[in-house]
């Protein structure tokens, strides 16, 4: 089998397709031609790397390429292909993953993924990737920055609590314990500082933030976490696309007449989404009356306390969505009715 797929006299009539499997370090490419692949081809995760790449598929007209949604490391190369204006698809790790199994496909390495991801472009209804724009992928590498050095500083003052416990513990310890605290709200000040002034220098996302941050229960820490993660999602989805993006939605399991296990949430989408909501669901059921009174109404129908919040966050999810496609502040009458007994009393 040779590594070079193209034939001119051919071209135009052939079907192809190419997957990556996009790790850290390494992009592994296979390319599919009228159902057949060839063999894999490597190139290193970085700018010249992936300008290979992409000169390399460029002259392959009427390529689509598929990709993984892998953390970080897939925007680049992505936005490269895009770019270029080579149709790129970027897929739940969880849909090729299953992909896999319908296919029976035993073995799991960087080859057979890329090719797993060649057949999926090849078989399943196309969805072009909407590029982000620059600004949106730098709020969000800010919102999931400062999300990880909170981890730090939540894991330090853990550590300081620890270290006073005892008082053998050397005072130098101690200092050193509270400087490293120090030093992360710092360092967190100083990125929703800069989030802040990329959010101020721009009227779009000035107005997002404003519309956000009308809702009682989010902050600006939450509101840039938030806007880090919906911003990048494509437009032309709906709420509940949302939803189930975000791993908000309602998960069943049952299996004949025997088996039927409790609803869930799914959790299969976006985690940076559900922590951005959770905090700004305990705000706003404490805060705001509609919201808290849905809450209660939840837990009045037997719902667990987190089973409701959860509900609150997917409600909450909703009433955004309706925000930033209308641009309407946030009703809170229109998430929940209070009734009118409930008034009363």
């Amino acid at each position: 089998m040779t590594n070079s797929p193209v034939n001119t006299a051919t071209q135009s009539t052939s079907r192809l397709f190419a997957g990556v499997d996009v790790g850290a370090d390494e992009l592994v490419l296979v390319i599919r031609k009228n159902g057949k692949p060839f063999d894999p081809q490597k190139y290193a995760n970085t700018r010249s790397g992936r300008t290979r790449l992409v000169n390399k598929l460029i002259k392959l007209s009427g390529i689509k390429v598929c990709l993984e949604a892998t953390g970080i490391y897939h925007f680049d190369l992505a936005i490269a292909l895009h770019d270029a204006g080579i149709p790129v698809m970027v897929v739940n790790p969880k849909a090729s993953h299953n992909f896999a199994k319908v296919l029976m496909k035993n073995s799991k390495t960087d080859a057979v993924d890329a090719n797993t991801l060649a057949e999926y472009v090849e078989r399943m209804d196309f969805v072009a990737w909407t590029r982000p724009s620059n600004q949106s992928l730098a709020l969000r590498g800010y919102a999931r920055r400062i999300d990880a050095l909170t981890g730090q500083k939540a894991a330090a003052k853990n550590h300081l609590h620890a270290l006073s416990a005892t008082e053998e513990t050397p005072k130098a310890l101690l200092r050193d314990a509270k400087l490293a605290i120090s030093q992360l709200e710092k360092r967190i000040d100083t990125l929703a500082a800069e989030a802040m002034h990329l959010i101020n220098d721009h009227q779009t996302l000035k107005r997002v933030f404003e519309l956000l941050t009308g809702i009682k229960g989010i902050a600006q820490t939450s509101t840039i976490a938030l806007m880090g993660e919906l911003l990048l999602l494509p437009p032309n989805l709906s709420h509940r696309e949302w939803v189930k993006f975000a791993g908000l939605d309602p998960k069943a399991f049952e299996s004949g007449k025997s088996v039927h296990k409790k609803m869930r949430l799914s959790k299969a989408g976006n985690r940076h989404i559900r922590s951005a909501l959770y905090m700004p669901a305990l705000s706003a059921k404490q805060h705001d009356p509609h919201v808290r009174a849905y809450f209660q109404h939840l837990i009045d129908n037997g719902k667990k306390p987190l089973q409701a919040v959860c509900a609150v966050m997917r409600k909450l999810l909703h009433a955004i969505h309706g925000m930033l496609t209308h641009d309407q502040p946030f009703d809170n009458t229109r998430f929940y009715a209070i009734p009118e007994s409930i008034i009363a009393e």
